[in-house]
């Protein structure tokens, strides 16, 4: 027996622990169902190396790690859908096809390249209704999950995950959604950040759009705009609720002495994650 050897066990394990730390090292992605689509949220600072992609018409690609490795397989990714959809019919093109082939291609590269990909992937379909749409996340040995209402990956997706699913809620609109998902990248407690608009990628698959291709990014101005219509209402200064019920337990007039000044406190319940 050589000096060399590594047991099959063991090799499996490093390669799948060198994987994991490449992809932590990168901003987290999110990927979740709103009211009228799926939105894209990916932390990234660079203007020109994407994140967030469309693979086609109605299919979007999310992925994290090591850029020059998942921009292969999103190239990869356009290829088939484009051959599949020429010589059969476009609406044979669907996500779970290329979830599948990329499956695979993970799978083949992680138990015989000498490095597995240091990628996440995530790959979003947007159907006719929101029961039809589909989320699929795929690991860098090739596992597949079918996700439903949103997905994370990438940097701590751990903790923007718990952050997330306390907010998170299926009939979302875009602009509180784009807010949920800000703050769950942000994070919260001693460690919490403030992400700008200049640090964020977003895109979104539009079920609404009048157009065959549903996908759209998501310009800073628009940006901006949706994330101010989703503000909160923090106006304090509102008449205090009036019934039946109050009346009932308030007095008639007010004991000698006291003060006729009431102060009142309203939490108006609003958006902000």
């Amino acid at each position: 027996m050589s000096f060399g050897y590594v047991s099959p066990e063991q090799s499996m394990k490093d390669r799948a622990d060198y994987a994991r730390k490449g992809i932590a090292r990168g901003g987290s992605v999110i990927v979740m169902r709103y009211e009228d689509g799926i939105l894209l949220v990916a932390e990234n600072r660079s203007p020109a190396l994407h994140k967030v992609s469309e693979i086609y018409d109605r299919i979007a690609f999310a992925a994290v790690g090591k850029y020059n490795e998942f921009e292969n397989l999103r190239i990869a990714g356009i290829r088939i859908a484009d051959l599949r959809g020429y010589g059969y019919d476009r609406r044979d093109v669907t996500a779970r096809s290329l979830a599948n082939a990329y499956a695979q291609a993970l799978g083949t590269i992680f138990t015989t390249e000498p490095k597995p990909y240091e990628v996440e992937l995530l790959v979003a379909e947007v159907g006719q209704t929101s029961d039809t749409d589909q989320i699929y996340r795929l690991t860098y040995d090739g596992s597949i999950g079918d996700e439903r209402g949103f997905a994370v990956m990438g940097g701590l997706a751990e903790a923007v995950t718990q952050s997330l699913g306390k907010g998170y809620q299926e009939s979302l609109s875009l602009g509180v959604a784009l807010r949920l998902a800000i703050a769950a990248l942000g994070g919260d407690g001693a460690q919490a950040r403030e992400i700008g608009p200049d640090q964020l990628e977003v895109a979104v698959l539009e079920r609404s759009r009048p157009r065959a291709r549903k996908f759209s990014r998501i310009s800073r101005p628009r940006l901006l705009a949706l994330l101010d219509e989703a503000q909160p209402d923090t106006d304090h200064g509102a008449d205090p609720p009036v019934g039946p019920g109050v009346d009932a337990l308030a007095p008639e007039s007010p004991p000698p002495g006291a003060s006729t000044f009431t102060d009142i406190e309203h939490d108006t319940p609003g958006s902000d994650a």
